[in-house]
């Protein structure tokens, strides 16, 4: 049996700069074996590309982190497209291609240079309870007069958003480095008029075994922020926004109000080859 996979680098801002997903293609193993196999390539997420079940979905999409399924996630839902494109898929709809995954349909429309998916509806939003906060300030180490507001941006990995005070307050965070329970965090901050992005993205994860990570781009609390933003009245038309700066990378999410909250970025195969394996056996 043979797989194929590629590595796509979603969010760049030129090659190496984004957030690196791995796309498995041509099998269906067991989701114990695609467990394994994402915890094997060691990345943030992996995505399988499977034939979909839903007649409106051009594929099917089932995602993992190195712990567990996740039913939406943003940066594998761009690669995951690319790749399918790649592979030499053609949507129904020319420039608009569906992917169907745990969350139900996500849109995808093809922009110039990116992909853009419609963000979906939180599963879980509003405020957060104080026992909670006094446990993500401790993980984050910052004082409660540094945050200007927080709420759920759950849409599927479970985040919880924290907005502080400035951009220069989101790099400055230095958390803990390891984590007791299961935690997903987001700190958004605002970078000053001018700037060539206008807010300053970072995310944070236990990652299952107790280390605490920080991802490199994430669409998917990229996607709440850009509802969180526009409900408040912070944004009201297109921005860009940095994430990855901590971590020496130049990820770029482009967000655009257009009947929908579209979030895109550029996307790029990187490498990509064959796993010459029978996928259902770990012998």
């Amino acid at each position: 049996m043979t797989a194929r996979f590629a590595l796509i680098d979603v969010f760049h801002d030129g090659a190496f700069t984004g957030n690196p997903l791995a796309v498995v293609s041509g099998v269906e193993p067991d989701t114990a074996t695609m467990q394994v196999m994402t915890r094997w390539f060691n990345l943030s997420e992996t995505v399988f590309l499977l034939p979909p079940t839903d007649p409106e979905a051009d594929y099917r999409a089932r995602i993992f982190t190195l712990a567990h399924e996740l039913p939406f996630a943003g940066h594998p839902t761009l690669g995951a497209c690319h790749a399918w494109l790649a592979l030499g898929g053609v949507p129904r709809r020319p420039g608009r291609v569906v992917q169907e995954c745990g969350t139900g349909l996500v849109p995808i429309r093809q922009e110039a240079d990116r992909l853009a998916f419609a963000a979906p509806k939180l599963l879980r939003e509003g405020p957060v309870d104080e026992t909670e906060m006094r446990e993500i300030l401790a993980v984050l180490r910052i004082a409660p007069e540094q945050v200007v507001e927080t709420r759920w941006c759950d849409n599927g990995p479970g985040w919880v958003g924290v907005m502080l005070r400035s951009a220069e307050e989101v790099l400055a965070v230095d958390p803990v480095r390891h984590v007791a329970n299961r935690i997903d965090v987001g700190l958004v901050g605002a970078h000053a008029p001018g700037a060539d992005v206008a807010w300053e993205i970072r995310t944070l994860f236990g990652d299952g075994t107790g280390a605490l990570v920080e991802d490199p781009v994430t669409g998917s609390f990229n996607a709440a922020v850009a509802g969180w933003l526009r409900e408040t009245g912070r944004a009201a038309g297109p921005y860009v926004a940095a994430q990855g700066t901590k971590l020496g990378r130049r990820g770029r999410i482009f967000v655009d109000y257009d009947g929908a909250d579209w979030i895109g970025g550029r996307t790029l195969t990187v490498a990509e080859g064959v796993l010459p394996l029978d996928l259902n056996s770990r012998r």
